[in-house]
């Protein structure tokens, strides 16, 4: 048997170093022979790596086509509201996060969760009488991203399955997919303005189901859901013993004939992640502050998800410091007229849009209410010589120049979704130019009869 010698050796001021002598009474050891094992470099992807898939860069790297170089571009595809800088944020937000630049004191490293100070400021901002906060119900991530993969990753083991509305944002399949979860998508209705149809939900949900997800308003529908539809979510919810993942980033931006409620308002019994961050609402989703709000007043998720989130959130150490450091100014000093002049322009937007678009044969969009997005059906009888809504939306890219993304990015075919933050001069031509395509391309009843028939 071999026989080893450890020895710590310690001189003066130095630490002590630790010497490791083999000594072999048997067989030699020889550098780079160990038994049963041929050294070849054989590396490989992980497995999470092979299963993570984002199919909204998955279509659009594969739609190969060249705009019309006679027609400038004009891009209602990427939800950014910065891009065309129509969008600024407020000089209140910039300048807090001067401050706390110019402080010198937000340099190093946080805790994981955030700064409690910093905490405490969602909190306050966010406590209500009807969904009551502290400081231990905050943690801050690195945008709402985050927040979502962190709520996934605490609430959902491989093997359990998640709800996710369909049409949906495409991360959430993403993020679940790559930790072996699975998803089983839940139908949206748009002839009610999207809301959810609850008995297809229900009928969902299984032994295995370890979570709802529950986006409002939504991308890519811009909906908003009504109170009374809430509460029957949160029925479903309740009677199915499912907590809810609440993704509420686009919370309050919702158009002056609307009415936003945050559902844990709603409900005293169904524990809740509420996922935000300032992305959206104040204009800046490159500064990557986003937070989860522990909603959970009956201790359902008790200590454990608590804990759990907590160990997640030590994986990058917490969101930018100096945004945390900020976080309190941005969030009190930012002013009422900021937030209602985005949406008065994001509101005339969405009336342009759905006005124009509505004249045009063979589209039939859906009336936005809140966010910064519009659905757009494609009537796609009227247009036999495409076979789809990608195939729809590249030959618009290639003819007209312009690029909407299309809705089998959310799971939706045969839709399309436009973003409304552009400037509107830019959305009016758009809506022309889509127009002129269509008409170009629109084939009535007896027409489409015809193209059918010489196939």
């Amino acid at each position: 048997m071999d026989s080893y010698l450890i020895q710590v050796n310690g001189h003066g001021d130095h630490a002590p170093m630790l010497d490791v002598h083999l000594k072999n009474t048997g067989n030699t050891i020889s550098p780079g022979k160990v038994k049963g094992r041929k050294p070849r470099w054989a590396i490989r992807a992980s497995e999470m790596s092979k299963k993570t898939f984002n199919p909204v860069r998955a279509i659009v790297d594969s739609m190969k086509v060249e705009p019309n170089p006679k027609k400038a571009m004009i891009s209602l595809s990427l939800g950014d509201p910065t891009v065309f800088g129509n969008l600024p944020t407020n000089d209140e937000v910039t300048r807090s996060v001067k401050e706390v630049l110019d402080s010198g004191q937000y340099n190093g490293y946080a805790p994981s969760v955030g700064y409690q100070s910093c905490r405490e400021a969602v909190a306050a901002y966010y406590n209500c009488p009807e969904a009551p906060l502290k400081a231990q119900d905050v943690i801050l991530t690195s945008g709402c991203s985050q927040a979502i993969e962190l709520a996934l990753a605490v609430l959902a083991n491989p093997g359990q399955n998640i709800l996710v509305p369909r049409p949906g944002f495409s991360l959430y399949k993403t993020l679940a997919l790559s930790m072996g979860i699975e998803v089983k998508l839940y139908n949206l209705l748009p002839e009610k303005g999207w809301e959810i149809d609850l008995e297809h939900l229900e009928s969902l949900v299984d032994e295995k189901t370890a979570c709802l997800i529950v986006n409002n308003p939504s991308n890519p529908c811009g909906s908003v859901f009504s109170k009374s539809h809430l509460q029957e979510i949160l029925a479903v919810a309740s009677r199915q013993c499912v907590p809810i993942l609440a993704d509420e980033i686009y919370g309050d931006m919702v158009f002056a004939d609307c009415k936003y409620e945050p559902i844990a308002t709603l409900s005293t019994n169904v524990p809740i992640l509420s996922c935000g961050g300032l992305a959206k609402r104040w204009l800046v989703p490159g500064w990557r502050m986003g937070w989860i709000l522990i909603h959970d007043r009956r201790d359902i998720f008790g200590n454990e998800i608590r804990d759990g989130l907590v160990r997640l959130s030590q994986r990058i150490l917490g969101p930018c410091t100096i945004v945390q450091g900020a976080l309190e100014r941005i969030l009190h000093r930012t002013p009422p007229e900021f937030y209602h002049n985005t949406l008065s322009i994001l509101k005339s937007n969405a009336d342009l849009c759905y006005a124009a678009l509505s004249a045009i044969p063979g589209l039939q969009p859906v009336r936005p209410a809140g966010a910064m997005y519009l659905m757009v059906e494609i009537e796609m009888e009227h247009f036999p010589e495409f076979e789809n809504d990608v195939e729809f939306t590249e030959r618009l890219i290639s003819e007209q120049s312009v690029f909407c993304l299309p809705a089998t990015c959310f799971e939706y075919p045969n839709f399309f979704r436009v973003v409304i933050t552009v400037p509107e001069e830019m959305i009016l031509e758009a809506c022309s130019r889509i127009q002129e395509f269509c008409e170009m391309h629109y084939q009535g009843a007896e027409g489409a009869q015809d193209l059918e028939c010489d196939k």
